[in-house]
């Protein structure tokens, strides 16, 4: 695509929107080298990717993308024999550990049915590289240190190193705490310099003391000594402390050499990784914009449902209504100034660029779209002070390098065609070159204040006339765009509102010629028919609504008088139960009364007394059976919407309703599944739609050892950062309640970051400064949730 249509269209402006959403340099790099494709099948794998990627923040809220760096220097460094700090060790342990994290996520997904073809390739491509990541992470810790346990001998120096410490600090303190000395220093405490431990004494003790001088204050009255005591202790010090660097740099050594033997493996994952992170910078962005995918065809034709163009606020832009290359391949748009003509000529054009970029546009289900093989336009003014150009001859330049380039293959849009010359000579000249470029087989979308055009559309099959509507009672464009009906000219009609005399306007009016007249009233009657139309169809659209809500509350009132006869045939049930209980009871009582009877010798037979008790029990009506038999008959006629919430008895799982598949019958989605339920088996739990999760749904190892507390002091900004998020996501994993963030006072940048970065967290449920016993101001405490 040319560059100067990119610019035109405002294609960078919307990949900077698009950069808000990359997770690393890796993803920012892929856009922007991202341009517009102009192949169909590369088009559509790109939507694709998009489509899944969209898919799984759908279902899990967002992607684990953290943690991705860019280490192709690092590698590459390592291949040549090059020697990589710990920082860079730890980011590369950090990359395969994003790799691995993400591979596993996608992995998940796709074991629990869930279709992502596209995704899982990239997925399958990334090598975990296990071994190589808990190498590095055994030597190094999360601030870039070389921990202890990197080798034994390490462990060794570091123990020595400690113990002489300790003993030249024993001595000095010893030293400083005596009241012989203390006269002589200038303060009571042990400092290092040179990377030998002194202690501050006066100039004037400097005989008396004894020891090596390192160091002096400013002012010259305080020298740093080593006193003799120590001075073996120190030299063991520093020979420990040098076998210590000797033996980081061999561990660092060993560990860069395991990376140069997966180089091939690395280039790989971040390859996967900055893919992966391109692709969901794009997902983001869709759900940002509220966008969806276009049908995809290669027929040259377009059709916008309510579209809006990116750039403008959602709450401000006006959605508008444009196809084309269906059954005309030309839209000559006429309207006042400031209608809203540019705007559509730009959104039909960065829309276009949009989906050839693998990007969803924020358009209404159901619109279709094309890919173009170049996309020309030449909208705004080019005028030019330097080439010494006026507005006309800057545009017809332009115009001359377009209509070089253009096959049916092309999309071009014109602003304010033939303007800037005399009227006549400029209508007469954009009419051929709108012809040239119909006849070409271009797909043209061209704006005009020239009326003549407009009967240029109703003469030229495959061209259709269009308009910015204005509404003439308020003065003021409605930024609407009426596909079919030309614009009429408001100058007299804007006139006469203003209170121009009558009398000037009819002199106007009869200036028209017969045939312009003719134009503007057949542009009149039509603008009025639309009207009426749309007053027509928006009084049966309300006419509908007031029918569904009747509906609406007459299934409300039906499914009150079910509830309210279920609850009066349970009170009968109930009364008629106690009714009967009592009866069942007088009868007993009769029969032991017979019984008794028996006993003494009278007459009754025991068939005549089991006659009796069996005719008292049929007599009692089965209601918990008739009671049943109704709660089913309620529980068949009630019904569920899309979207309301159920309970499925026969699982004891909530779902969604998806659809009706019968009176008896719906489609609930039941997780991942979606499951052909019987409407005995479902209860209403609310009726209002699930929501998505807001927090990921991911599954990832934490660290065996978290601390409570991380201490970020002395790290720089950027690394802080990153440090921080790690650590957040770690001491959730562990189950903490609330962490330390020991920052330090400072010039108060860190712990500004820190706060900030605190308050946009999703794991963050509060954070406050530390109290008088937690280090104040030089430490955050985060509560987790």
């Amino acid at each position: 695509m040319n560059a100067r249509v990119l610019r035109v269209l405002e294609y960078d402006k919307m990949k900077a929107q698009l950069k808000m959403h990359a997770a690393s340099s890796l993803g920012l790099k892929k856009i922007e080298e991202l341009t517009p494709h102009t192949d169909f099948h590369k088009t559509k794998e790109e939507l694709d990717r998009t489509q899944e990627g969209v898919k799984v923040l759908r279902l899990k809220g967002q992607a684990p993308l953290g943690g991705i760096r860019n280490i192709s220097s690092h590698i590459k460094r390592a291949q040549i024999g090059g020697l990589l700090n710990a920082s860079e060790l730890l980011e590369t342990a950090d990359t395969i550990y994003a790799g691995r994290r993400i591979k596993a996520f996608i992995g998940a997904m796709t074991e629990d049915d869930i279709d992502l073809p596209l995704l899982k390739g990239i997925v399958d491509r990334i090598v975990p590289l296990t071994g190589l990541e808990q190498a590095i992470k055994r030597c190094i810790d999360d601030h870039g240190e070389v921990v202890d346990a990197a080798s034994p001998s390490l462990r060794s120096i570091r123990q020595q190193i400690r113990a002489n410490e300790a003993d030249v600090r024993s001595k000095l303190e010893q030293m400083i705490r005596s009241s012989n000395q203390q006269k002589k220093l200038s303060d009571a405490i042990v400092t290092v310099r040179n990377g030998r431990y002194v202690v501050p004494v006066k100039q004037e003790y400097r005989a008396s003391f004894g020891g090596i001088v390192h160091d002096q204050s400013a002012s010259g009255a305080t020298l740093f000594i080593e006193p003799q005591s120590v001075v073996n202790i120190n030299n063991r010090l520093r020979e420990a402390k040098v076998k210590e660097d000797q033996e980081i740099e061999r561990i660092l050594r060993e560990l860069s050499g395991q990376v140069s033997e997966h180089v091939d493996e690395l280039l790989e994952n971040s390859g996967c990784l900055a893919e992966l992170d391109f692709l969901f910078a794009k997902s983001y962005y869709a759900r940002e914009l509220e966008a969806v995918p276009p049908r995809l065809n290669d027929g040259g034709r377009f059709t916008f449902k309510k579209a809006r163009h990116p750039l403008i606020e959602k709450d401000v832009v006006v959605p508008i209504d444009v196809e084309l290359g269906d059954t005309f391949s030309s839209l000559v748009i006429t309207g006042p100034n400031t209608g809203g003509k540019t705007v559509t000529l730009k959104t039909v054009g960065l829309l276009t660029l949009m989906v050839q970029s693998g990007l969803f546009i924020p358009v209404e289900e159901d619109s279709e779209a094309t890919v173009f093989a170049n996309v020309f336009a030449d909208i705004g003014d080019e005028q030019s002070i330097e080439q010494n150009l006026s507005t006309f001859s800057s545009h017809m330049t332009n115009i001359v390098d377009i209509l070089k380039g253009v096959d049916h293959k092309s999309l071009v849009l014109f602003d304010e065609i033939g303007a800037g010359t005399d009227p006549t000579e400029g209508a007469a000249l954009a009419v051929s070159i709108l012809d040239d470029v119909y006849e070409k087989g271009a797909k043209l979308v061209a704006t005009t204040h020239y009326s003549e055009l407009k009967g240029y559309a109703y003469n030229r099959e495959g061209v259709m006339n269009a308009s910015v509507e204005f509404d003439v009672n308020t003065l003021r464009p409605t930024y609407r765009l009426l596909i079919g009906v030309p614009g009429r000219s408001n100058a007299f009609a804007i006139s006469r509102r203003l209170g121009l005399q009558e009398s000037i306007i009819q002199r106007a009016e009869a200036e028209i010629n017969a045939e312009s007249r003719q134009v503007e009233q057949m542009i009149t009657s039509l603008d009025e028919k639309r009207r009426e139309a749309e007053a027509e169809e928006e009084s049966a659209k309300k006419i509908r609504q007031d029918a569904e809500s009747l509906q609406a509350e007459l299934r409300k009132k039906l499914q009150e008088l079910e509830n309210q006869k279920n609850t009066i045939f349970q009170e009968a049930e109930k009364k008629a139960a106690a009714e009967l209980e009592k009866a069942q009871a007088e009868a007993k009582e009769i029969i032991r009364g017979l019984r008794e009877l028996q006993k003494q010798g009278q007459s009754v037979k025991e068939h005549h007394i089991i006659d009796a008790k069996k005719r008292l029990e049929d007599a009692s009506p089965n209601l918990s059976k008739r009671h049943k038999e109704i709660k089913k008959q309620a529980k068949e006629r009630q019904s569920f919407k899309p979207g309301d919430e159920v309970r499925v008895t026969k699982f004891g799982q909530n779902g969604q309703v998806l659809k009706k598949i019968s009176e008896k019958e719906y489609l609930v989605q039941l997780g991942i599944m979606k499951v052909n339920v019987k409407v005995d088996d479902m209860e209403r739990v609310k009726a209002e739609r699930v929501t998505q999760p807001t927090r990921p749904i991911t599954s990832v190892s934490a660290k065996p050892s978290v601390k409570p507390e991380l201490d970020l002091r002395g790290v720089r900004f950027e690394e802080a950062m990153r440090q921080l998020e790690k650590y957040l996501d770690d001491a959730v994993l562990a189950g903490y309640p609330q962490v330390h963030i020991i920052h330090g006072k400072g010039t108060g940048a860190l712990r500004k970051g820190v706060k900030e970065f605190l308050k946009k967290h999703p794991s963050v449920k509060e954070s406050r400064d530390g109290g008088m016993n937690e280090g104040g101001l030089g430490n955050t405490v985060a509560r987790l949730q």
